[in-house]
């Protein structure tokens, strides 16, 4: 069976949040809009995202760094919100593995809500309905678009790269050899769920900075890191950082 997922790879993702707004219009104006907004600039805003990048620091100080952590549904290979809907609103595809909500048949009991040990699921306010990631289903099986744009709206999105999407039950696809060779894991392997989005693992890259490094034309230090004085107005200060 085909298992459509999206692979993040954590080593290049900058926290622009171009996945989320790029998922948030797309979806809006799409077959699983609209995406309510209530006071979105008032004191206490709500609204329904697919997508959303936690930000986070890690380590100790002065040795931290910042880590942008992306996470929508995961199209569980084993969903856990899919058994506990008591309408039959909440299934899984066998065609693609896209786990997704019929909203007719949807109460807004927010089983599934609960049941998902992810927090991927929205509860729309105006149509009391539950809402998620639908992996932009109605892109990546259009007909209308060209072949290399039926892919999510986010991985389009993202500048540099940092989403990857395709099946992972084939061992060529792209995603499954980023799995593969890049030691990509599930979120929670746990809870037995069997995630079909993977993220691949931060790499750490140490800095060596050496004096000499720090000699530039247009900015010239000292070996011993003292500045040098600032020529008068008027006779190339520009040419100075300041």
């Amino acid at each position: 069976m085909t298992q459509l997922a999206l692979v993040i790879d954590l080593n290049v993702c900058v926290g622009c949040h171009a996945c989320v707004t790029s998922c948030k219009q797309w979806n809006t104006s799409g077959a699983a809009g609209p995406l309510v907004d209530d006071q979105p600039y008032g004191a206490e805003p709500s609204g329904t995202f697919f997508n959303r990048v936690q930000t986070f620091e890690v380590g100790t100080y002065p040795n931290t760094q910042v880590v942008h952590f992306p996470k929508s549904c995961l199209h569980c290979e084993d969903p856990p919100c899919v058994p506990v809907c008591p309408t039959g609103a909440s299934y899984k595809r066998a065609e693609d593995g896209i786990v997704l909500v019929d909203y007719d048949k949807c109460i807004g009991c927010k089983y599934c809500s609960w049941a998902c040990p992810y927090g991927a699921r929205e509860f729309d306010a105006d149509r009391k309905v539950m809402t998620k990631c639908t992996l932009c289903v109605d892109r990546v099986h259009s007909e209308a678009l060209p072949e290399a744009e039926r892919k999510p709206a986010c991985v389009l999105a993202c500048p540099p790269g940092a989403r990857l999407f395709g099946d992972i039950h084939d061992p060529d696809s792209t995603v499954s050899v980023a799995i593969r060779d890049r030691g990509g894991y599930a979120l929670m392997p746990e809870w037995n769920t069997r995630p079909a989005n993977h993220y691949l693992p931060r790499r750490r890259t140490d800095l060596a900075v050496h004096p000499e490094d720090l000699v530039r034309a247009a900015n010239p230090l000292k070996i011993d890191g003292q500045r040098p004085e600032l020529p008068q107005q008027g006779a190339g200060r520009e040419d100075y950082a300041t």
